[in-house]
């Protein structure tokens, strides 16, 4: 199974059928985004190391090693880093 690295501290495994934001939001990670289109940039990261593709193309301005986990889907085992997040909390 393909994993993601996610700011070398939080480990997830990959589901192929999701967008990389979905993935985390799945595991209860509350990321800092707003379009989940592409278009601004909020959910940037930088891509340290593995393989990603587009589902859109991305409208928001970004430097090299940098995606957008709104629109992008993991291709490969997947390192990353700056991801702005904290987790939901569990209701009882």
């Amino acid at each position: 199974m393909t994993k993601i690295r996610i700011n070398k501290v939080i480990t997830l495994d990959n589901k192929p059928n999701l967008s990389l934001l979905e993935i985390m939001e799945d595991k209860g990670m509350i990321i800092e985004s707003h379009c989940r289109n592409g278009d601004c940039g909020t959910c940037r990261c930088t891509l340290v190391s593995g393989e990603i593709s587009y589902l859109s193309f991305p409208l928001a301005f970004l430097a090299p090693n940098e995606i957008l986990p709104c629109v992008c889907k993991v291709e490969s085992d997947l390192v990353i880093e700056g991801v702005n997040f904290q987790f939901s909390e569990k209701k009882a």
